[in-house]
């Protein structure tokens, strides 16, 4: 029986090739867009997952009352994590504080190179359950050790054994490596880490890191839960560590809590000290686009195989009139519909193997179809058979539901209300275009709109040359005077922070009307008094800093959001107090705001101090006349002069500002594939209706040609009942979109507004697609000479 079902199948397949093609295309693209965002929604929910113990780590994360609202930081103490384990060594198996990770040159003999990696206490190899490839867990015991990732062993050292060999980190610091572990995957939190030091020698060799007390929120925390403990009653147990060991802190009302591991990646996003998600609204975005765009071939099959119903309804009416039961007929329409599906599969993972590259690239993912994994090949089947319900139930239900009576006799036609099904998926599958239609235009939109904000400066021949090494700091004098004189660059600044990022946050100021129990935070940076005309920002009040300032007189200077924050008119020469009035901070100008964090959230109050020898980045201005490859070659050459220790790095400023827009970026390129491949599998069923609708009517268009009906008139009557549906899809689709669309823009501070010509420009080219879809069906058929028709008939 069930050969005989596969043999039918197959021999009707053949015989409909069009129909057969658009079906298995259709599905076969539908089931390659569900494939591959499956792959990615997979590898977002599985992040981190690869750690053995991942369910018991969890970062501490604290909640702070800062102006008049609640943030939440990540940072912490170096006193937290003893803290810890003194207070709570029942609850926590391991307990580390990491600083970092950072990108930092390594050299070894005569090989050097730039990875990332962090200082960190000896648990942290325990915590992460490292693959030691040499050495053991315990290779952190001695301050000076370092361990490696696999691929930056293999970097230094090549194929020889580097266990014992010297490594220097940055221009001063010499360890030796006392382990090799695996490098961490992809998609972990850790895969950053290329080295791991212990953060003990940090805290004794530099003196700054030595002297900071609990109020230096530098570091990260990290725990690991006892097997049995609760995530939920160790969270609630250290809330006031922090005000228990310091005092001082008790008007921010700092309250410390832990977030899992397993919510990093998805669920990192707070407001007002309350997760309100992160990732996952992508995951939840791209899981319902993949599922519409799969229901969309399966609304095609469905429609095409309901419409060349009137073919097979003698069919169904002689194996009824033989003794078939319904049963029967259903298992052979199944049969049908499976065979379909797994050939549409099968093209599916071709699909997916060839554009797997692509995707990869575009989602910034490093994926793979996982062919090993038994249970993709079970995932896999599940789904064609979950596919092949889902898209052969209409048909096989209706096809079989025919009375043989009526069918035999010739009385059988599809009615009226026989239509409305296939005329309800088509509204179904335009409404759900239209709204991935309008949605990516407006997060196109979305993005420009936030592009096109101003920044406060100048990008535009900006170039930023990272530092770790002391040697710039002590030679900063010589080499700005090197790089003027070379005539290519119009000014050299320095500065804690390039413009495109922050250094840190500062709170704890007095100011004139300042309420006593406001609890203040600024931005901050520090900048050489160059920098103003380096970066090109712009002075609104005040003056800007010069070379005659005093760094001893404290002066400062302030951005727009800091003046209104500090509610002063004139701010100019206020003086702002720490530490009990012994710290005095005088107010020398205010500029415009710059944008250092995310173009998409306001700015901060921001406060700029003047210095001389703080510097972790130097800031280029190169004069436009000369060729920025011209530039780079001098500025290359100085920097190696006086720091040739250091590994030379440039960026520029507006591809480190282009970098903020990566996340929204990339949902809209993502977005733009899904909807452009939902248009196509819409199209083809569209396409194939019409042919069918074009067929089916072939008798009557030859009859109203004899009759002197123009191939305009014939246009017209075969086109207009889509052109309805469309327009139904539109009114229905519209509305949608714009609801959907307003509470995903709501999330933004600065956000457009969906524009009455996103839809009006979406109906135009949804109508224009629909036309020349079933214009060539509908006009072929007008073409078509009424003599060859009528006499077939």
């Amino acid at each position: 029986m069930l050969r005989n079902y596969f043999r039918i199948a197959l021999r009707k397949l053949a015989r409909d090739k069009f129909s057969s093609a658009i079906n298995i295309g259709g599905l076969a693209i539908g089931m390659s867009v569900a494939l591959l965002i499956g792959l990615w929604v997979f590898d977002e929910v599985s992040y981190d997952r690869s750690i053995p113990d991942h369910e018991h780590i969890a970062a501490v994360l604290q909640n702070q009352e800062i102006s008049g609202g609640i943030q939440t930081w990540w940072g912490e103490a170096k006193q937290l994590a003893p803290a810890l384990r003194n207070d709570f060594g029942d609850r926590f198996k391991h307990v580390a504080t990491v600083f970092g990770p950072a990108s930092q040159p390594l050299t070894a003999g005569d090989t050097r190179l730039k990875a990332s990696g962090a200082y960190a206490d000896p648990d942290i190899s325990d915590m992460l359950s490292l693959d030691m490839v040499r050495g053991d867990r315990n290779a952190l015991g001695d301050q000076s050790s370092i361990i490696l990732s696999t691929s930056v062993a293999k970097g230094l050292f090549g194929t020889h054994d580097p266990i014992g060999k010297i490594v220097k980190v940055s221009d001063n610091e010499l360890h030796k490596v006392t382990g090799v572990y695996a490098d961490l995957p992809a998609n972990s939190s850790f895969s950053n880490y290329g080295f791991l030091i212990p953060f003990a020698f940090k805290e004794h060799a530099d003196s700054n890191i030595a002297r900071l007390n609990w109020g230096n929120s530098w570091f990260t925390t990290f725990v690991q839960l006892n097997d049995k403990e609760d995530m939920t009653a160790a969270s609630l147990a250290i809330k006031d560590v922090k005000l228990r060991y310091d005092a001082s802190e008790k008007e921010a009302k700092p309250a410390l809590f832990l977030h899992p591991l397993d919510d990093w990646h998805l669920y990192s996003d707070f407001s007002n000290g309350v997760s309100v998600g992160g990732n996952i609204r992508y995951v939840r975005l791209f899981g319902l686009i993949g599922a519409f765009v799969l229901l969309l071939a399966c609304i095609n099959f469905m429609n095409l195989s309901t419409a060349r119903s009137e073919k097979r309804a003698k069919e169904v009416g002689i194996r009824k009139a033989i003794g078939s039961l319904r049963g029967q007929l259903i298992g052979q329409f199944f049969s049908e519909s499976m065979i379909i599906v797994f050939l549409s599969y099968i093209l599916a993972i071709g699909i997916v193997v060839l554009l797997l590259p692509f995707f990869n690239e575009l989602a910034g993912k490093k994926m793979m179809v996982p062919f090993a994994n038994p249970w993709f090949w079970l995932a896999g089947l599940s789904f064609v058979f979950i596919t092949g319900i889902l898209a052969g139930s209409y048909p096989a239900l209706y096809l079989s539901s025919f009375r043989p009576v009526k069918v035999l006799k010739g009385k059988f036609r599809v009615g009226k209300l026989a239509m409305l099904p296939r005329r309800a998926l088509v509204v179904l599958q335009f409404t759900v275009s239209v709204i991935l239609i309008i949605g990516t235009i407006a997060v196109f939109r979305q993005i420009q709109y936030v592009k096109d904000r101003p920044v406060g400066y100048s990008q535009q021949g900006l170039v930023m040359i990272p530092i770790q090494s002391d040697d710039v700091n002590k030679h900063y004098d010589a080499i700005r005077t090197e790089l003027l004189q070379t005539g290519l660059v119009t000014d050299v600044a320095g500065s804690a922070a390039s413009p495109t990022n922050i250094f840190s946050t500062n709170g704890g100021f007095s100011w004139t009307g300042k309420d006593p129990s406001f609890q203040d935070e600024f931005v901050s940076n520090f900048v050489t008094p160059e920098f103003g005309k380096v970066t090109g920002w712009q002075i609104i009040r005040g003056s800007d800093f010069s070379r005659e300032m005093s760094v001893d007189n404290h002066p400062i200077i302030i951005n727009e959001t800091a003046m209104r924050y500090l509610n002063l008119k004139d701010p100019v020469r206020e003086v702002l107090t720490r530490d009990h009035g012994n710290e005095r901070y005088t107010i020398v100008g205010v500029v415009k705001d710059m944008i250092s964090e995310s173009p998409f959230e306001p700015v901060r109050p921001m406060i700029f101090f003047l210095t001389k020898n703080f510097i972790n980045a130097v800031d280029i201005r190169v004069q436009p006349r000369y060729s920025m490859n011209q530039a780079l070659a001098a500025i290359k050459e100085t920097f190696n002069k006086y720091d040739p220790k250091d590994i030379f790095e440039y960026q520029f400023a507006d591809q480190e500002y282009a970098k903020k827009f990566g996340d929204e970026e990339r949902v809209g390129r993502l977005a733009g594939v899904f909807t452009t491949l939902a248009i196509i599998i819409s199209c083809l069923g569209l396409l194939g209706l019409s042919a069918f609708i074009a067929e089916q009517r072939i008798r009557e268009v030859g009859i109203r040609k004899v009759l002197g009906a123009s191939v305009f008139t014939l246009w017209r009557l075969l086109s207009r009942e889509f052109i309805a549906l469309v327009g139904l899809s539109l009114l229905i689709g519209g509305p949608l979109a714009s609801w959907i669309m307003y509470g995903w823009l709501k999330n933004y501070h600065y956000h457009t507004e969906l524009s009455w010509w996103i839809f009006v420009a979406t109906a135009g080219g949804v109508i224009s697609i629909t036309l020349l879809t079933v214009s060539y069906q509908a006009i072929r058929a007008a073409l078509a000479n009424p003599v060859k028709t009528l006499r077939a008939e």
